[in-house]
């Protein structure tokens, strides 16, 4: 079986085969119960099912711990179940670890911390580094960072300081979502 690395996790990777939309049912609910051991209520975690679980598709979790709303997404897979079933694989070692105390509650908020509008933040991230709305290729990512990093670099004759910022800033942001 091919493994992944996911915020440092190494975890197999999922394959569904079929009853893939009571599947993502099934993991949207373990998704609650398990975000319940550390005190989050079943209302402040939102786990949007796709109609057609076994589509192409991101899987995302919202949740409020520590009077912070996290979120997490993961799209590299082929399907919406099996993405939501590596989101569930990687909070539950995330969430394992903060119960056990091998992480503290700063380290897991700051893992998971985002604004509201974090999808639109990633949005306009692939539109500034000219990227498809869909690359989550962190290697054509970087290419594409680095390639418009040095067109712009303030150092450079006829560079631009506020793109260099808004680049490095749009790098910063899918960077995050993808590791």
């Amino acid at each position: 079986m091919t493994n992944i690395t996911i915020k440092g996790h190494e975890i197999q990777k999922i394959h569904i085969k079929d009853s893939c939309d009571r599947r993502a049912l099934q993991i949207k609910n373990n998704i609650i119960k398990l975000l319940g051991t550390i005190g989050v209520i079943e209302d402040d975690v939102d786990v949007s099912l796709e109609r057609i679980a076994i589509k192409r598709a991101p899987a995302h979790v919202s949740w409020y711990f520590d009077k912070q709303h996290l979120y997490f997404s993961y799209n590299s897979t082929g399907k919406f179940v099996e993405n939501l079933a590596v989101i569930y694989k990687v909070l539950e070692l995330e969430i394992t670890a903060l119960v056990e105390e091998r992480m503290t509650v700063d380290e897991f908020v700051a893992k998971y911390r985002e604004e509201h509008d974090v999808k639109e933040k990633r949005k306009l991230a692939r539109e500034t580094l000219g990227l498809e709305h869909d690359e989550i290729d962190l290697d054509v990512i970087n290419k594409k960072y680095k390639d418009l990093a040095k067109e712009h670099h303030p150092d450079k004759e006829g560079g631009d300081t506020e793109k260099f910022k808004e680049i490095n800033n749009a790098h910063k942001t899918l960077k995050r979502e993808l590791q």
